[in-house]
């Protein structure tokens, strides 16, 4: 009996087919946890970020641009973690 948990175009995948399939989504796996560490790190900068906003002179705002390319990357790699994912319907573990 098929295994119905599986999407359509998933069914009737080669053992090659299925090896890079479970790349994809491990890279995808990568990706969410770089994710989410971006965005603790830019959490963490954010401490860092305000005084350096308001003391700073002029456009001298480096921990301002640090938080903002944290988030940014952050954002990237959840875009590409879930669209690797994608189908997916288990949690992996390392």
């Amino acid at each position: 009996m098929a295994n119905t948990l599986l999407p359509i175009e998933e069914r009737n995948l080669t053992p090659h087919e299925i090896d890079q399939l479970d790349r994809r989504r491990r890279r995808g796996q990568t990706c969410l946890v770089l994710s989410v560490m971006f965005m603790i790190v830019g959490t963490l900068v954010t401490l860092w970020a305000g005084q350096d906003w308001t003391l700073s002179p002029g456009l001298a705002l480096p921990m301002v641009y640090w938080c903002a390319l944290n988030y940014i990357l952050a954002l990237v790699f959840l875009l590409a973690g879930l669209r690797l994912r994608r189908g997916i319907n288990e949690f992996f573990s390392y």
